[in-house]
């Protein structure tokens, strides 16, 4: 029954994000500082880990072809497909759970601390339209992103095939051709722009109905990034059986 209180709590959360909007002058601004913020914040972590996540997946795949039969461009085929299809949109959303999502807890759930919120409802403006509606807007540049991610996991898988000397340049970029399916971008970008609603929303669920002190701000981040993380794995599951089956 817990659980069913806050899934009810979460959905009515939702409805009021977007009723009574905020000022278009206003929510711009805000849109803007989000986007700042969330997304351009999170780039530089993003590149990092996904050349490296890309150049790991290119070596393990390489040093597991101990059959001379088989060739040496599906180190570049099995790297482009783990990140398109995995690595890129759901390990750098597991990630993003943990970076973007306790930021937004710990910044909803500090001003809920502080009474700010309370201040916001007083003078009339919906808070939750005011405080979650620019995060989703500015989460919806997350898949761009997520762009970013796929090109540096297959220029790491690149590097470390062609510079380790396990494949050749012509022989990667023939196995990064092979057997191209564009739906699966679509499928990707799909998940995608799920998973950006889904770590706009569930932190600021937990930071603007936390309770307590500056104590339980750190709780409701971790929370909130448990939950984060275990609603996006369990979406993913259901999105693949969906999308791909």
């Amino acid at each position: 029954m817990f659980y069913l209180d806050d899934i009810g709590k979460y959905v009515l959360m939702l409805r009021g994000v977007f009723s009574r909007m905020t000022k278009r002058s206003v929510l711009k601004d805000l849109i803007f500082k989000e986007i700042d913020d969330l997304i351009i914040g999170s780039l530089g972590i993003t590149v990092f880990l996904a050349f490296f996540i890309g150049a790991v997946v290119a070596i393990q795949t390489a040093l597991n072809l101990t059959s001379p039969l088989i060739p040496k461009n599906l180190i570049a085929f099995a790297s482009r497909q783990s990140v398109i299809l995995e690595f890129a949109p759901t390990f750098i959303s597991v990630i993003m759970a943990g970076k973007v999502g306790s930021f937004i807890t710990s910044s909803i759930g500090t001003m809920r601390v502080t009474e700010q919120i309370d201040a916001l409802e007083v003078m009339g403006i919906n808070s939750l339209n005011y405080l979650v509606f620019p995060k989703i807007i500015a989460m919806l540049t997350y898949p761009f992103v997520i762009a970013i991610a796929m090109f540096m996991g297959i220029l790491g898988a690149y590097v470390a095939g062609v510079y380790g000397g396990f494949v050749s340049s012509t022989e990667f970029l023939s196995g990064l051709r092979e057997e191209f399916i564009p739906y699966h971008l679509v499928y990707a970008f799909i998940k995608t722009c799920f998973f950006a609603f889904l770590l706009a929303t569930i932190p600021s669920f937990h930071g603007y109905y936390m309770k307590g002190g500056a104590l339980e701000v750190g709780k409701a981040s971790t929370t909130a990034f448990v939950w984060t993380t275990v609603v996006i794995i369990i979406s993913n599951y259901i999105i693949t059986q969906l999308l791909l089956s």
